[in-house]
């Protein structure tokens, strides 16, 4: 009888090592992510991306502000493929690339869903500090977790299932909240300019639910959120 019903949903076999869990598609590499534009302050002259994939959302910077725009990027096919379009790529590690970047020296510094696939961005961060203009700041979008899908798998049904792909993705190393992403921030010495949730839920039950407990809710109506910080003054190297 298990055996029937294991059958008839058709499991995906458990990855077995690690480059098979790391194996993405094409179009994991080639997103543009447009939307995320308008968070970039428009007078900057130099940028930096981790984790740029084929460089789509450099590129667009380029034509659209004119920067000079770098990109570190592991994946060695995307990063020839980015190196195309902007002014220097660097395929390396996250971390090992830090001593191949100038200091003082990138007006915004980027990371689109690239955080939490490391196992510690939060030294990533500190040492990004003095590659930072005194102007430059930092740009993440980050999948929250509490995003209400999950929130009902894990809270109510008991799942944690890893996927191929959302907030969940099997390459996902850390996890973050709207709370511990400002937590994060403020520990590290970056004060949060602004924040916002994107890509939110437009189901009626949550919106209703969330109205009766006086918003307490709120943060499970987005799938990521943006935020845009600089060093403090007295924490910049």
């Amino acid at each position: 009888m298990a055996k029937n019903k294991l059958k008839r949903k058709h499991r995906k076999p458990v990855p077995t090592n690690l480059a098979d869990m790391n194996c993405k598609p094409d179009s994991y590499y080639s997103g543009t992510r447009d939307k995320m534009l308008k968070y970039v302050p428009k007078d900057v002259k130099t940028t930096l991306e981790f984790g740029c994939g084929f460089g789509g959302f450099s590129a667009l910077l380029k034509k659209e502000l004119g920067v000079e725009a770098w990109a570190v990027e592991i994946d060695k096919a995307a990063a020839a493929e980015a190196a195309k379009k902007l002014d220097k790529v660097i395929c390396a590690d996250a971390h090992e690339s830090v001593s191949e970047i100038p200091d003082d020296y990138f007006d915004c510094v980027i990371f689109l869903d690239m955080l939490e696939h490391l196992a510690d961005p939060y030294s990533l961060l500190v040492a990004l500090k003095k590659k930072l203009t005194t102007r430059g700041v930092v740009l993440t979008s980050i999948p929250n977790v509490r995003y209400y899908h999950n929130y009902i798998d894990f809270a109510i049904k008991g799942d944690w299932d890893y996927k191929d792909a959302g907030t969940l993705d099997k390459t996902h190393l850390r996890f973050f909240t709207y709370k511990s992403i400002l937590k994060t921030f403020d520990h590290l010495g970056f004060e949060v300019l602004l924040m916002e949730g994107i890509h939110v839920t437009r189901n009626k039950k949550l919106r209703l639910l969330n109205l009766l407990l006086f918003n307490a809710l709120e943060d499970l109506k987005y799938l990521h959120f943006v935020t845009v910080a600089k060093p403090r003054t007295e924490n910049k190297p």
